[in-house]
């Protein structure tokens, strides 16, 4: 229940900081220079340390690079379930719930995808998204160091997703739970992993992207700004699930 008190005063404060920054939307630029410069930085660490990485990771035999998908896309399941609660959407919960605990178990701790067998598909949810549920605005775009494009709602997300991810209060903020506990080396090294998955399967995308785009900072920003409007949009709909272009 803790958990849930920190969210209230973390919506209470976002609405407060939303009402103060009624003229901003999310088409303009908190600080556009500094993002330029940012997201140059961004591409140049891509093409050395994370291109080089997802090339080689799509070399590898396709079970291995299928169970580590499997297997960081079922540690995001738990950042999914408090996030379905707290939007009243009681289906995907359920949806969340089942294929988390089937696939940890029957599935060998998520390496195996058996719930998706069963017709289980839990849509990827953050707080991010559930702020937009509640109607509260994206604010202005920008762009962050490593992480990439974001916006002011979704950067207090970001934040906020550790203090209400399972997964998180496990590993980075120590907690046991359920008899289980964890060390920042391991949610790191998820996510880290989750990046090179990514990477890995848009490789051909980004290329292309990167080939065609006159202005690729601004064509980032709308793939960006469309994923984010459509995810919330999915969270409130319950349609099927759009892309996967978060930070």
């Amino acid at each position: 229940m803790q958990i849930f008190e920190k969210f209230k005063i973390l919506v209470f404060v976002f609405s407060i900081l939303n009402l103060l920054t009624t003229n901003a939307n999310s088409t303009e630029e908190c600080f556009e220079s500094t993002s330029r410069a940012v997201f140059k930085f961004n591409m140049a660490l891509d093409d050395v340390v994370l291109e080089p990485i997802a090339k080689g990771y799509n070399k590898l035999p396709s079970p291995i690079k299928s169970g580590a998908s499997n297997f960081t896309s079922n540690i995001g399941t738990l950042l999914s379930i408090p996030n379905n609660l707290l939007q009243g959407n009681f289906k995907q919960l359920g949806h969340s719930i089942g294929s988390f605990a089937l696939n940890t178990t029957v599935g060998i701790l998520g390496f195996l995808n058996p719930a998706e067998k069963l017709g289980l598909k839990p849509h990827k949810e953050d707080v991010g998204q559930t702020l937009g549920s509640y109607g509260i605005g994206p604010g202005c775009y920008f762009v962050l160091p490593v992480l990439g494009p974001t916006t002011v709602r979704d950067s207090i997300g970001l934040l906020a997703d550790t203090f209400i991810d399972p997964f998180a209060h496990v590993t980075i903020r120590e907690h046991e739970m359920f008899g289980t506990s964890g060390n920042s080396l391991d949610y790191f090294s998820v996510k880290t992993t989750g990046a090179v998955n990514f990477r890995a399967d848009n490789d051909k995308n980004l290329e292309s992207l990167e080939k065609t785009s006159i202005d690729l900072y601004s064509s980032f920003k709308s793939i960006y700004l469309q994923d984010r409007e459509n995810k919330v949009r999915n969270s409130i709909e319950d349609e099927d699930e759009w892309g996967n272009l978060d930070n």
